[in-house]
């Protein structure tokens, strides 16, 4: 049985991909903490974070968290899963290309003794995702 932390982290990923951002942060601290390490984009507040999920959202109208999978470390909990999405938006700066990603995200959350997500930051390969998305010619295959 998943516990009350992973169930929340679950739940905040089922809103995401129903697109119901409210759900997204409502077991989140005004003073959430969180890093895109991708981006290296750091937000400290719960209405920043859900303007950041709102961000790839509209990057990625059809976006999804798939195959999720989750640790449970007691107060810290990990996801692995992938996001897939049509860019079909602006990604910050850069201009939708119409290209499909599909990429591997680990997130890790902090959480405080009642349950609510207090910090957390996402890993993925920003390489990869430019490149899939056409922004980077890919390096050539070492021989």
């Amino acid at each position: 049985m998943a516990s009350k932390n992973v169930e929340t982290l679950r739940a905040a990923h089922e809103n995401w991909n129903k697109r119901d951002f409210a759900g997204v942060i409502s077991n989140a601290v005004k003073g959430l903490a969180y890093t895109d390490h991708g981006r290296n984009i750091t937000l400290d507040t719960r209405d920043k974070f859900r303007s950041w999920t709102e961000g790839w959202a509209k990057a990625f109208s059809d976006g999804r968290i798939t195959n999720p999978q989750y640790i449970d470390a007691g107060g810290i909990v990990v996801a692995q899963f992938t996001a897939e999405g049509t860019n079909d938006g602006p990604l910050g700066s850069l201009k939708p290309t119409g290209r499909k990603m599909s990429l591997p995200f680990c997130e890790v959350f902090h959480f405080d003794k009642q349950g609510q997500m207090v910090s957390g930051g996402c890993y993925y390969d920003q390489y990869t995702l430019l490149t899939q998305l056409g922004h980077i010619e890919a390096l050539a295959t070492a021989a």
